[in-house]
């Protein structure tokens, strides 16, 4: 049995059926329903005590609705604590409307994301508009999940400078080429955005990043071991990036693997990994047993 309490900082559950998904329609293998029965499936031998759930990448006509489903799921899996929504920040001010919906869903909506990674323009988030409508998140206690490619943390680095009222966390690590061992600059752009203080990363989506094949332990370590460098394990926190991980790995496996990585740190560092650092970022309560 796995020893530490786990909280599960990045879960997608869909059903492309109800929502219409676009990117799916490249990827076959992920193309059909995960819901919270299939999740639960897989994390049935794992003391995951918690989740936030991370918003899809449906079409933006029904980001919205998303949301709003997302919300109530969290009645049937009460280790539902968090998610985090689709929003339309480039529209600077006129997303206003857009951010007192998301409020009025209550509590459970912890932070936004607006995915920018198939942006072709790597600037596209220093727009005026769009840094104006990150700046409003910190009005409405909403946290910014950043999911970049790493050619375009440059531009990331410049949007958290730009917006330090904002909580930051850096989904997949920036999304480094693994698959070809290349480590700079992303080595140096990790360092930038820990010199901001409200930044914080996710160790997840390492595996996609690799060889889907091939990919071990060793591939991913020069990655673990420089975000916990430079971040520190109080800034660190574990997400499985399910089911999307599934094109490379099962759950199962990917924790061992991130387990055998970590082990080497202090309990408390482990303990702040898996599970607290999470916690104090989306501003958790105690999790709620599961049932």
């Amino acid at each position: 049995m796995f020893q530490h309490q786990m909280l599960d900082a990045h879960v997608h559950l869909w059903d492309p059926e109800r929502f219409p998904m676009p990117w799916l329609e490249d990827a076959s293998d992920l193309n059909h329903a995960f819901g919270v029965e299939a999740y639960r499936s897989q994390i049935a031998a794992l003391p995951i005590i918690g989740m936030i759930y991370v918003e899809v990448g449906v079409a933006p006509s029904f980001a919205l609705l998303e949301a709003t489903t997302a919300v109530a799921l969290a009645q049937q899996e009460p280790r539902l604590m968090g998610v985090v929504a689709a929003a339309p920040l480039e529209y600077g001010d006129q997303t206003r409307a857009y951010l007192d919906a998301l409020l009025a869903l209550g509590p459970l909506v912890k932070g936004v994301r607006r995915n920018l990674q198939d942006e072709q323009d790597p600037a596209f988030c220093l727009q005026a508009s769009f840094v104006q409508g990150v700046r409003m998140l910190a009005e409405y206690g909403f946290s910014f999940d950043i999911c970049v490619r790493q050619h375009q943390l440059a531009a990331t680095v410049e949007l958290v400078r730009r917006c330090p009222e904002v909580r930051f966390v850096l989904d997949h690590l920036g999304k480094p080429d693994i698959r070809s061992a290349s480590v700079d600059p992303w080595r140096a752009h990790m360092e930038q955005l820990a010199s901001c203080p409200n930044v914080w990363c996710k160790l997840s989506g390492l595996v996609t990043e690799a060889d889907h094949q091939q990919w071990n332990i060793e591939r991913l370590r020069p990655y673990v071991a420089h975000s916990l460098d430079v971040f520190g394990p109080e800034r660190v926190m574990f997400g499985s990036d399910w089911p999307v991980l599934l094109q490379a790995t099962s759950y199962s496996r990917w924790v061992d693997a991130l387990g055998e990585l970590l082990d080497p740190l202090p309990i408390e560092s482990q303990r702040a990994i898996w599970r607290h650092t999470a916690q104090r970022f989306y501003r958790l309560d105690e999790p709620r047993s599961a049932h």
